[in-house]
Formats: C-alpha cells, structure tokens, sequence
C-alpha cells in the first residue's frame, strides 16, 4: 500500500476541503457534501475522510496509514446555484471512472476547481421568466388583468433591482428587504389609486420571488438526515430572509399610507 508523506496527505486534505467548501456556500445538501468528500478522498489514496459540518465552517480529517490530519475552512454564504454542485459532481465521476488518459490526481483536483465558475442565466430571460411566474399566480388566484399587469410590472423591476444589489455585493437580508420594498411599492400603486378591482392579489403576488423555498428544504432535509447543525443553521436562513422580506413590505405599505 502506498504511504502519503504528511505533505502529500496535507495537500490532499485542503483539495478535497476545498470542493466541499464550494458545495456548501453553493446550497448543496449535506449528506451530498459528505459524501462527495470521502469519493474524492478514497479516489486520492486516502483511507478514510471524517467531515463535520456546521452552517459556518468545515473540519475534515483524512486518515492514511494511522497519519491523521485536519484541517478546518471558513464557509461564505453566496446564492445557491446548483451549477456548481453539479460541476463537483462530474469532476468526482471522472476521477473515479478515469476513461481518458488525463491523470486524475490532487493537482488535477486543484486545476478544476480554479477554472470553475457558477453558470447564469440570461439575466433579462431571467427577469422576464420571473414576472411571467409571479403575474401567472396572481391569474390563477382570480387577479383581474390590471392586476396581473401590475404584478409582472412588480416583479420585473423587483427582480432587476435584486440582480443589481447582488452585483453590488450586498448582504442576502438587506438586498431582500429592499427587494420587497420596491415590488409592494410598484404594487401598491394600484391599490392606492384604485386601478384594479382584486389589488391585493398583486401585492402578495408580485413578492413570490423572494420566497426562500430552497432553504427551508435544504433545512428539513438535512435535519431528516442527522445534520441538525445544519438544518438548523439553513432553517434560520430562511427565517431572516423572510422577516427581511416583512420588513420591507410593511416599510413600502407604511409609506403609501394603504391597508393590505
């Protein structure tokens, strides 16, 4: 059996953290983290991989030969984005599979994560798909056509205004509640002014976008699964995002003196 020398073992140790880091600050579910972490490592020639997870930070520990070495990094909340999860994902099966005459080893590892990036979406595709969303809910729960109208306009500028405070790097809460105040606001306009007959239809409608949905799966998933850190950590994610998202409807509300 080949045995690691305590630099070859460390320089494994922060590759394979390093994909893990990514998948976490990603959205990636946990088990999916762990798991992906002891392939990377069984492929790398380590014995085993311990990882504990906490919504922050990762420790991992590598065994090799009764040499055992940990390391811990810092985990930087960012959008989800499963493009990257997934580019984890096919990077782990070409190592295990090794089908071409690339030598899939650490310094392999290394030079892919480097050149991977999240992949987007057209942005004004995104923002048309979003009002289109948000204005087809407010049909379907019986909004007239100015009502409808009113919310794609809502969440169009809404999600525009989103993009823009991301790309400013701003926090997820502030840039959520200011998110809501602006499409309340657009929204509230009809109401204020009388120019539709089911108004409040829109002023729910045209906030779905904020809607922290996948938080609070990741959240139950992961506390169904034994990572109640994590769960925990993402449940309250997604319990400051939509107490962001209040705070800016009833800022928008407050300002234009209306009662939804």
């Amino acid at each position: 059996m080949h045995k690691l020398s305590y630099e070859e073992q460390s320089i494994i140790t922060r590759g394979i953290i390093k994909a893990a880091v990514l998948m976490s600050e990603y959205g990636a579910e946990s088990i999916l983290i762990e798991q992906t972490a002891q392939r990377l490592g069984n492929v790398l020639g380590v014995s085993s991989v311990e990882i504990s997870l906490i919504p922050s930070a990762i420790v991992l520990t590598t065994l090799k030969n009764g040499q055992s070495i940990t390391t811990t990094r810092r985990v930087h909340h960012k959008p989800i984005n499963m493009s990257i999860v997934c580019q984890i994902q096919n990077i782990v099966l070409k190592m295990e599979k090794k089908e071409s005459q690339v030598n899939y080893d650490i310094s392999y590892l290394y030079t892919i994560l480097k050149q991977i990036e999240p992949n987007y979406y057209n942005r004004w595709l995104v923002v048309f798909m979003v009002g289109l969303a948000c204005s087809s809910f407010a049909y379907l729960q019986g909004g007239d056509m100015i009502a409808v109208l009113v919310t794609f306009c809502a969440s169009t500028v809404a999600m525009f205004t989103r993009q823009e405070l991301a790309k400013k790097r701003f926090i997820m809460i502030i840039a959520f509640g200011i998110t809501a105040f602006v499409a309340t606001f657009i929204a509230g306009i009809s109401k204020l002014y009388g120019l539709s007959s089911t108004p409040n239809i829109a002023l729910a409608a045209s906030v779905l976008l904020l809607a922290p949905g996948f938080a609070f799966v990741n959240s139950f998933l992961d506390s169904f699964k034994g990572y109640m850190m994590m769960g925990w950590g993402r449940w309250m994610d997604g319990i400051i995002l939509t107490l962001a998202t209040s705070v800016g409807i009833i800022f928008a509300i407050t300002i234009l003196g209306i009662k939804a």
